[in-house]
């Protein structure tokens, strides 16, 4: 089996002691390009996701299930109308939205969400469509919904790729890893806990999938053995797609999808539970199953991903970016092939990064969220020119 090799990066840390005080932002220094943090927009509550549309308007989603604009520069007081009902509980609620690749020609706007079910625990991860026109969600359908139940661990990741196939991350809903490992549901091939999905735009299955043909094996299923990916970007060179993932106490990763792949949770990993500290894992690596690109021990409370491609910050290109939560932080990866060789830490201690995307305008956007629901900002990265000396 072809395996990706396990790297402990070494960590290039920033010097960034300065802090916006009063509206004004001083230069944080980075390895190659200085920059600085600009509020975009203030006083979101528990904003997930983010997204630009042609003709410069900016969507976010709030988790209590409000989709907001902002329109130049300011966020409109009223939320879009026409998203579904979420079921707002925990790490539950209102999601992802991407537009569809051709958004400028169909309008059409992809939403994941935590969808309410007879109970707390029946409430699934649920993908829907619609178009998006004079600032309403209309037309709305459901392309797929999860078949999976428990808590939290919703994931509903989005990426599209190049030949337009929609890629869905689905969480393993916290089912605790007891008893036989190989026997958890992220292992089973007949249910959606802890799997990447791939799908045609309108949510059919694209016949080349690898478990189309396998009985008793979801046909949608493109990878497994994931634990609750947070991040899914397409490398805009090889067109792989990537991920990163919580671990539990520790074990946090990125990985290299493949179709087919099992990724190993909860039978290998580098994470122990919550509070005891004792071993969740029968170890690190078993055959058939693949290896992290690279891990986090401890846990940074990983979230969004991007491969930055603009010309802002042209030493950065082909980097990935992956946000930390509960490390406060922006990872700056550095790449050469499939491995990941130098990592640096940016925009240190300014809250929970949630998301991360690139701009139209080539400048770099993180959503930060707050767990009690305080109001909290979205900011954008700009460059900063450098001294001579400095």
């Amino acid at each position: 089996m072809r395996r990706t090799r396990l790297i402990i990066a070494a960590i290039v840390l920033a010097a960034s002691t300065s802090l916006v005080v009063s509206g004004q932002t001083t230069a944080l220094k980075s390895a190659v390009h200085d920059y600085k943090v600009v509020t975009v927009v203030d006083a979101l509550i528990q904003p997930w996701s983010i997204a630009f549309l042609p003709g410069g308007d900016t969507l976010i989603t709030e988790r209590p299930g409000r989709l907001r604009i902002v329109r130049q520069g300011k966020l409109l007081p009223q939320a879009v109308d026409g998203v579904p009902k979420v079921f707002h509980s925990g790490q539950g609620g209102l999601l992802e939205v991407m537009p569809h690749p051709n958004f400028a020609s169909n309008r059409l706007l992809y939403i994941t969400y935590s969808k309410p079910g007879a109970t707390d625990t029946d409430s699934r991860t649920a993908l829907i469509r619609g178009r998006f026109e004079n600032d309403r969600l209309t037309q709305v359908e459901e392309i797929f919904d999860a078949v999976s139940k428990g808590r939290n661990h919703y994931s509903g990741k989005i990426a599209f790729d190049k030949n337009g196939f929609l890629f869905l991350s689905l969480g393993d809903r916290q089912v605790p890893p007891e008893g036989k490992l190989e026997a958890h549901p992220a292992q089973d091939l007949t249910n959606h806990h802890g799997k990447i999905v791939r799908l045609h735009d309108d949510g059919k299955v694209p016949t080349d999938n690898p478990f189309v043909n396998r009985a008793g094996a979801r046909p949608e299923i493109w990878s497994y053995g994931h634990r609750n990916v947070q991040g899914l970007a397409i490398h805009p060179e090889t067109g792989d797609l990537w991920a990163d993932e919580h671990g539990p106490q520790g074990g946090d990763e990125v990985n290299r999808i493949q179709p087919g792949k099992n990724y190993g949770w909860p039978v290998i990993g580098f994470g122990v539970n919550y509070t005891t500290g004792l071993a969740i894992h029968a170890g690190t690596h078993r055959d058939g199953m693949e290896q992290p690109v690279r891990v986090w021990v401890p846990s940074i409370g990983i979230s969004g991903m991007m491969f930055y491609t603009g010309d802002k910050f042209p030493q950065w290109r082909g980097n990935m970016f992956i946000g930390g939560m509960n490390g406060q932080q922006l990872s700056r990866l550095t790449m050469s092939g499939e491995r990941i060789v130098n990592e640096e830490e940016l925009v240190q201690q300014r809250g929970r990064i949630r998301d991360i995307r690139q701009g139209p305008d080539g400048f770099i956007y993180l959503v930060t969220d707050d767990r009690d629901g305080k109001p909290t900002p979205v900011y954008r990265l700009e460059p900063v020119q450098r001294t001579a000396g400095s």
